[in-house]
């Protein structure tokens, strides 16, 4: 431990950024040894991808929104920044509902905005982790907590893997490629993690804005697209998956965060 404390506050950021990537690798590389899911573990996926979504939207982002908020009123980048996210989301559903291009990249035009929303929302968090890490030369204490956001967000990324990939695999794309997309959305981590590092001063008073844009273009992804899809196929599959997905992930952001 004492040689990571000795670092650098860059490379700390560096290697607490590869780890978070990791594990959000080592997620969607289940993808490479599961079958095409069936229309009813589809359902459950989905549900319990929109759970942890959820979940991490307040936990995750949201709440610390609020907490990092500063001078300004706790509610003011919150409401703002989350209106803003789900504006965003809603006004790119539009452009890609009317786009005549195909998206067989990704397999459809839901799961390129689950993806689009996925990958966004890792970026406010890889910063915050970063903005952890530079605080940490003021305080020694603040290194442990940066690791413990670290570790918390690593832990979580395990399961946001395997939703994004999933999801693909479904949709008819190959394994190899299910595993390679959903990995790209956990690689923004790193380079956000070490500018928010090697940034903290002005990344920190944008940090509370982007959280909440992250959350709210999480939850309208969610509403607009996984809630409608995973219930139309079962009600009661969907219910448990968004019971189990929100509990899960409330339980490793309370445990670890």
């Amino acid at each position: 431990m004492a040689w990571f404390l000795a670092l650098d506050v860059w490379l700390q950021a560096l290697l607490a950024a590869l780890f978070m990537y990791f594990m959000t690798a080592l997620g969607a590389s289940f993808v490479l040894f599961a079958r095409r899911p069936k229309e009813s573990v589809f359902t459950l996926l989905l549900g319990f991808s929109a759970g942890i979504m959820i979940a991490a939207s307040f936990f995750s982002l949201l709440l610390p929104a609020i907490e990092q908020a500063g001078a300004l009123p706790a509610y003011l980048p919150a409401t703002v920044g989350f209106l803003l996210g789900g504006a965003f989301i809603v006004g790119s559903d539009a452009l890609l509902t009317r786009s005549k291009r195909t998206f067989a990249a990704v397999g459809d035009r839901r799961t390129a905005l689950l993806y689009f929303a996925v990958t966004l929302h890792n970026i406010p968090e890889g910063m915050a982790v970063g903005v952890a890490f530079a605080l940490s030369p003021l305080a020694p204490a603040a290194a442990y907590s940066a690791l413990l956001l670290g570790l918390g967000i690593a832990v979580q990324n395990f399961p946001e893997g395997m939703c994004v990939a999933f999801p693909m695999r479904a949709k008819g794309m190959s394994p190899v490629k299910s595993f390679l997309f959903a990995q790209g959305s956990g690689a923004v981590e790193v380079p956000a993690c070490v500018l928010g590092a090697l940034a903290a001063g002005l990344i920190g008073s944008l940090l509370p804005w982007a959280l909440a844009f992250s959350a709210g273009a999480m939850i309208a992804v969610v509403c607009s697209e996984l809630i409608p899809e995973c219930f139309s196929s079962g009600k009661m599959l969907a219910s448990a998956g968004v019971v189990a997905g929100f509990c899960v992930m409330m339980l490793l952001d309370v445990a670890l965060g």
